[in-house]
């Protein structure tokens, strides 16, 4: 069993940048793929980076490439998105999730969410 608590959601101008958070707790985080999505309204829930917790490998959707880096945080466990040079389409409810398969991007592929922070990008 996994939780998992988002946190670091806001409201931010277009070419600025937001830090999200995602606190987890269980027994076995290291043998999971951590990921973090996105669901704008009327829309379907988007991968958009995701990294193997134990060796810290990543992987992210084309959209947010060069813009969105994901890391971990062993000592505190915790999983961060640093989001830059954020676009209105950036606007959504963000969600951290858990796999225990890696390079996973559909939202089935992941079991454990949490409770989504949303993030406003205004123009």
């Amino acid at each position: 069993q996994v939780q998992l608590v988002e946190s670091g959601g806001g409201l931010v101008q277009a070419g600025g940048s937001l830090r999200l958070s995602c606190a987890a707790s269980g027994r076995t985080l290291s043998t999971y793929t951590m990921g973090w999505f996105r669901q704008a309204p009327g829309k379907e829930r988007e991968f958009v980076a995701g990294i193997d917790w134990r060796s810290g490998s990543t992987y992210s959707a084309d959209s947010v490439k060069g813009r969105f880096t994901i890391s971990r945080d062993n000592a505190n466990n915790t999983v961060n998105l640093q989001m830059n040079s954020l676009k209105p389409e950036d606007t959504a409810v963000y969600y951290c999730a858990a796999a225990l398969a890696w390079g996973r991007k559909s939202a089935a592929g992941f079991s454990y969410w949490g409770q989504g922070t949303q993030v406003t990008v205004s123009s």
